[in-house]
């Protein structure tokens, strides 16, 4: 099934379709890696330089995405950046020049960090903690011996500069032969693209936090609740979103109304497209690159077997959709056959916008895309208040009000004050003889604390808010088990508890209720293994990143489950994974939620001898 794509497609209006151009670059040093599933790729792919030896040059390029011409922050003149094709073994030395003009509004020091590659602290790329930053007109000399196979990718942790476009994959082959096999190698990279300067962005989300949440409840929405539910329930509930000054459709900070989504660096007008043959086995390596956006993944007509989460092998797991959150890695093997052209479906978790792409037997090809799923709403289970059970995959359509999840005095423990939460737990999953959540002290009486979850759970199992019982097999964590066993084996000699923790209308966000600046390190003993336990007590979901170090996630019972360097954190859930202090040095810790990062949550992590 397809259809020619020489006027708008389904759902695209004529305005949209003069947009969505893909950028053309001019790439230096560039050489195509010998295999020839590589070379069978198709006008639009990211460039691909291979080998050991690099030069990026980190620059300004006019960039039009929208039909407005903005600067954007380029690798080698490329957005995304090159893909870089590395080997398991090999000791590579890119050298980074930052050619940024001097007034730029993206700023004019750089950096890049090679996500989830684990290397010396110094070559980690992250200013004021592992080196200075790149000034302008000078040269980085990156260095170090590659430990591990698997897709990764690299981006600025300078400022905004990842918003702006500086991102970009990087494949390191492995030095053993893979579990599976394919016939064609794709990279997808998921990101959002804004005509705003992000820094302007940013300010704007701290005076207004609630800009892009149009989707307010309306009258219509109380009476028709209200019918469903009963007049008392339907008030109880506004008055419990009122109390917490919250909206229940408030599920991302920043969504379409401000993003255009970009697949490989092009709109759904600019049609990515990998080709295939009938019969082929075609593996998508998916990056979500986004600084603020989730997305939820499918081919409709396809089967998606997941073969490795975050670079690293699991059991292989198929799927009709799974969820990505920003920074994570997963890669995909599909058979297409039967019709010319597949979509490649990327719908943002809020439900206010999409990108597609296209599989298909030839250039030019669509398939119908898919309408957007109805908007989710969150519920106070959701946020850890209980009253529900998610991990049977509730809806949130058929989900109690809030005013019965919250019967047994729920709703009192919001985090305005007035509770008695105690000292911090380091018990793991213990939750205190109340069966309540303990909290931090630095929660109690904090401006920039606005809720506390008081029964948190893992959420494993959970598709996630917006996925659960739409009627497709939706990955989640639990069905991800890595293709090896514990690589430590050892019990973990502690537990450190942290709190991810934030006030909505302030836009602030940290850890246990201390911004970045404010918090002193937390420092892990060279060799040791100990666990850390996340407790997200905000309604928004953080997809968490520890540099330098693996973190491997338990499941319900504390054994391991799959290994990992970014653990999405859902709304009102408790996770714990184990992490193996064996790189010397200063770690970032963070949120990689762009403007959550920059706002504050964000620790520094020590492994000292």
């Amino acid at each position: 099934m397809s259809f020619d794509p020489s006027g708008p497609g389904p759902g695209l209006s004529r305005r949209r379709f003069v947009q969505g151009l893909a950028l053309g670059g001019v790439a230096t040093g560039l050489g195509l890696h010998a295999r020839p599933l590589w070379a069978l790729k198709s006008p639009g792919q990211p460039e691909i330089l291979s080998g050991t030896e690099f030069d990026l040059v980190i620059g300004e390029t006019p960039v039009n995405i929208t039909g407005r011409t903005r600067p954007g922050v380029t690798v080698n003149g490329m957005l995304p950046a090159p893909v870089l094709r590395w080997r398991e073994g090999d000791t590579v030395n890119v050298r980074v020049t930052n050619a940024l003009p001097r007034g730029s509004v993206h700023g004019t020091d750089t950096s890049i960090h090679w996500h989830g590659i684990l290397l010396p602290a110094d070559m980690d790329g992250v200013p004021g903690m592992s080196f200075d930053g790149i000034a302008p007109g000078e040269t980085w000399h990156y260095r170090f011996t590659l430990r591990q196979g698997g897709t990764y990718w690299y981006h600025s942790h300078s400022g905004f500069q990842e918003q702006a476009g500086l991102y970009g994959a990087m494949i390191v082959d492995p030095a053993e032969p893979e579990p599976f096999a394919c016939d064609r190698d794709y990279v997808v990279i998921l990101s959002d693209w804004t005509d705003m300067a992000p820094a302007a962005l940013f300010r704007r989300l701290k005076k207004m936090a609630m800009h892009d949440n149009t989707y307010q409840r309306t009258v219509t929405d109380f009476l028709r609740d209200a019918k469903r539910d009963g007049l008392k329930a339907t008030l109880a509930d506004r008055r419990a979103w009122g109390t917490m000054r919250m909206t229940p459709t408030d599920l991302s900070d920043v969504n379409a109304h401000t993003y255009t989504y970009l697949m490989n660096g092009t709109t759904s007008l600019g049609n990515w497209t990998g080709l295939f043959r009938s019969g082929e086995k075609i593996r998508l390596r998916f990056i979500n690159a986004a600084a603020m956006t989730y997305f939820d993944v499918r081919i409709p007509g396809l089967k998606l077997r997941v073969v490795a989460a975050d670079g690293q092998y699991v059991h292989p797991v198929s799927v009709d959709e799974f969820r990505i959150a920003p920074a994570e890695t997963y890669d995909i093997i599909v058979e297409p056959s039967g019709q010319d052209a597949f979509t490649v479906f990327a719908q943002d978790m809020g439900r206010t916008g999409y990108v597609s792409g296209t599989l298909a037997v030839r250039e030019g090809l669509r398939a119908p895309v898919p309408d957007i799923d109805p908007r989710p709403l969150l519920t106070m289970a959701d946020m850890g208040h209980g009253g529900m059970d998610h991990s049977a995959h509730g809806s949130e359509q058929g989900s109690a009000p809030a005013s019965k999840l919250m019967e047994g005095g729920c709703g009192a423990h919001m985090g305005h004050g007035g509770m008695n939460h105690g000292s911090t737990n380091h018990a793991g999953m213990d939750h205190g003889s109340s069966g309540m959540q303990s909290h931090p002290e630095s929660e109690r009486g904090n401006p920039l604390v606005d809720m506390q979850t008081m029964m948190p759970v893992p959420k494993l199992d959970d598709p996630g808010i917006g996925l659960r019982d739409n009627g497709r097999d939706v990955l989640r964590y639990a069905m991800l088990r890595s293709l090896f066993e514990d690589p430590d084996g050892r019990e973990p000699g502690r537990t450190v508890e942290l709190h991810l923790t934030g006030h909505m209308e302030k836009f602030a966000w940290s850890f246990d209720g201390m911004k970045f600046d404010d918090a002193e390190p937390l420092r892990l003993n060279y060799g040791e293994r100990m666990r850390i336990t996340l407790v997200n007590d905000t309604m928004m979901t953080h997809p968490i990143h520890l540099h330098g170090l693996w973190s491997d996630l338990e499941d319900e019972q504390g054994e391991f489950l799959v290994r990992k360097h970014t653990v999405d954190m859902p709304p009102g859930s408790k996770r714990s994974y184990r992490v193996r202090a064996d790189a010397l040095g200063r770690w970032a810790y963070h949120c990689h939620l762009l403007y959550h990062m920059e706002s504050g949550m964000m620790r520094e992590v020590r492994v000292v001898e």
